[in-house]
């Protein structure tokens, strides 16, 4: 409401003047509109006794029962077209005083009108002119016109009905006759009785053991992961597992490996006492060798490659581990070899069920296809027995004959022009128009709109209500709106490299300072503590809102002062606009923020700077900050400062966060308060 009031202040006297020439065009088409008359009749259709009924087979039902009155085709459209037809109209217009006024039939065809009445059987005719009179003489005109036309269809239409003959009535039966011998010679031929459902039934068994198959083969699917994991585990392939279940049941070979054991044990008992060169222990070693020989030629004899072979499995399986599961991969992978010959026996089996479907199918489009003709010669030749007997009712079925209900008479009043319809278009017009004008206007308005945010590609990370308090005071009561704590919550959410944020905007009067404060003691609230950086070395605007003022000059550099708790300020001093330059370009600010930030342990540091527009140092602040928080303000920022002062920041390779736009309508009148004591550390 209050943006309205501002814009029509603006431009006051342009609206004035662009309604009052709207007025002015208003009274002028009040006085001197051109009047016209409209005289009224209205016509019945009354309904019909005749009634036929004949069924057409497959192609449904014919059935006249006179006057049908439907949705889709109403009778009364139909004659509502013949009133306002050419062959109606231009009989009118031949005897028409008046016709030298209308160049063509189709300008004159607008005099009439004919609208059918809802849930009735009338028309409503409508006829307008210039006089009373004259209105009065064409609508009785143009209902005798009409009924006249009327008749002129009726005995067409009977004439037409006339012509149909017997020959065409034989045409049909034969044709009838034909198709019904070639579909029952081609059902005899084919042994179809019932292909769609023999079709049905294909089908379901097809899906039935697509069904199977899945089931098969996930079965064997599980079996083969069974096989892999097993194998996995025992290190052997399935082939190599049986190689080695044939050793560990082999009788031969495992008393050879008893008895090796048992030379072994003898031989380390003896070695144990006696020397190499005892005779027993000689004769020991002898047996050992003999007996590893006989297992070698009998691994051989039984497992020809007895590489990935274990040959170390006992004879007795129900105590050996290793033995059981060497029995599982072998059994997974019979099974698994099992279920894929049945998943192949049952594709077969769908293979020779799809080709018998497909061979049905053929048929079937032949069979189709010889129904549907035979039905189409049945039903022409049912249509036309239909017709033959039509030629016997009444040509009024068609063409009923319609009465006036309502003589033709004239509204004394003109129906135009109509006062409110004028009053209402004068109305529409000044809003519209005005509404144009203010468009126009605002469109050659430099300052900020709310369409131009809408296009900017950063995001708007929040809307700030206008805030009344002091920066001050806002300091002193820790007061903060909720979109504020909002914006906070973002940025703590954010990844903020050496957790830096420059609060800029382009031009002065845009907030820039207050919302650098009030987030920073948004920050406070949430935990964080913070350092307030004031960075404006032209006003030092901060530092003097907060109490916080310089005597030195810009080579003294300032120390952090509390303003509340878990809130510094750094502030700044005054200073030419050179030296303030030389004190950022140098690296001497980014330093003594880089040392201030260390030692005091600061979550957040939150810089206030000169208006990027403004300055010259203000940029080279935003290199070394990196992260900027652009503050922007609807009808007092200028559109292109703010992309000047973008595309500075982007030059210095500084990232924009996102806008925020300041000073706009509060959409809530509520406020967070958070006392001295809840905000403390």
């Amino acid at each position: 409401m209050n943006n309205a009031i501002a814009v029509v202040r603006r431009y006051w006297k342009h609206l004035l003047l662009l309604n009052g020439l709207l007025i002015g065009a208003t009274a002028f088409n009040v006085m001197y509109a051109s009047r016209t008359w409209q005289a009224n009749a209205q016509l019945i259709l009354p309904d019909t006794s005749t009634n036929l009924n004949a069924s057409l087979g497959t192609l449904g039902e014919l059935r006249e029962q006179g006057v049908a009155f439907t949705n889709e085709l109403s009778p009364l459209k139909v004659q509502a077209s013949i009133i306002t037809s050419n062959d109606v109209i231009s009989s009118v217009w031949e005897s028409d005083p008046e016709r030298e006024e209308f160049s063509n039939l189709e300008s004159y065809r607008k005099l009439f009108k004919a609208k059918p009445i809802d849930q009735a059987t009338s028309i409503q005719v409508e006829v307008t002119a210039s006089k009373p009179e004259l209105a009065q003489e064409r609508v009785e005109k143009l209902i005798s016109s009409y009924q006249k036309r009327l008749n002129e269809l009726r005995q067409g239409t009977s004439a037409s009905r006339q012509r149909f003959s017997q020959d065409q009535l034989t045409q049909a039966e034969r044709e009838l006759a034909k198709a019904r011998n070639e579909l029952a010679a081609f059902r005899q031929a084919t042994g179809l009785v019932d292909s769609e459902e023999q079709a049905k039934n294909l089908d379901a068994s097809i899906n039935t053991l697509v069904a199977i198959q899945a089931q098969i083969a996930a079965q064997g699917k599980a079996a083969q992961t069974r096989t892999s994991a097993l194998a996995s585990r025992l290190n052997l392939s399935p082939a190599k597992a049986i190689d080695s279940m044939r050793l560990g049941q082999d009788k031969e070979y495992q008393n050879l490996r008893t008895a090796l054991t048992e030379v072994e044990a003898e031989l380390a008992t003896r070695r144990g006492a006696f020397t190499d060169n005892d005779p027993q222990v000689v004769a020991l070693l002898g047996q050992r060798d003999e007996l590893r020989t006989a297992i070698n030629q009998r691994v051989a004899a039984i497992v020809p490659n007895t590489v990935g072979v274990d040959v170390s499995l006992g004879g007795d399986a129900s105590g050996d581990g290793t033995v059981e599961l060497i029995t599982q991969l072998i059994q997974a992978e019979s099974e698994g070899q099992s279920y894929q010959q049945q998943a192949n026996q049952i594709q077969q089996r769908i293979n020779q069920l799809k080709g018998n479907l497909s061979r049905i199918a053929g048929q079937q489009s032949k069979l189709s296809d010889l129904e549907r003709r035979y039905e189409i010669a049945e039903g022409l030749y049912k249509g036309l027995v239909a017709q033959l007997g039509q030629t016997r009712l009444t040509a009024f079925d068609s063409y009923p004959n319609v009465q006036v209900l309502d003589k033709p008479a004239v509204n004394p009043k003109p129906i135009s022009p109509k006062l409110s319809f004028i009053l209402l278009g004068g109305l529409l017009s000044s809003l519209l128009g005005s509404a144009a004008l203010v468009s126009f206007m605002e469109s050659r308005n430099p300052f900020l709109k709310p369409k131009d945010i809408e296009n900017s590609e950063l995001p708007v990370l929040v809307r700030i209500p206008q805030m009344k308090q002091t920066a001050k005071a806002l300091a002193e009561t820790g007061l903060t709106e909720v979109e504020v704590q909002r914006l906070a919550s973002k940025i703590s959410l954010m990844q903020l490299s050496n957790r830096r944020l420059m609060v800029g905007s382009s031009i002065n009067g845009e907030g820039k300072t207050t919302v650098a404060l009030v987030l920073a003691m948004a920050l406070v609230e949430l935990g964080f503590r913070v350092l307030v950086v004031d960075a404006d070395f032209h006003k030092a605007d901060l530092s003097e809102r907060l109490g916080y003022t310089l005597s030195s000059e810009m080579g003294c550099l300032s120390s952090p002062v509390p303003v509340r708790s878990r809130l510094d300020l750094l502030p700044a001093a005054r200073g030419t606009q050179q030296k303030a330059l030389e004190f950022v370009a140098r690296g001497q600010f980014e330093q003594h923020l880089n040392a201030v930030q260390a030692n005091g342990n600061y979550d957040y540091v939150i810089v206030d700077s000169a208006p990027i527009g403004l300055t010259s140092e203000t940029t080279l602040v935003a290199k070394a900050i990196q992260n900027v928080l652009m503050i922007v303000r609807l009808e007092v920022s200028d559109r292109q400062m703010v992309q000047e002062a973008l595309e500075q920041l982007i030059r210095q390779e500084s990232h924009v966060i996102g806008l925020a736009v300041n000073g706009v309508e509060p959409r809530e009148a509520y406020r967070y308060e958070l006392s001295r004591s809840s905000t403390s550390s």
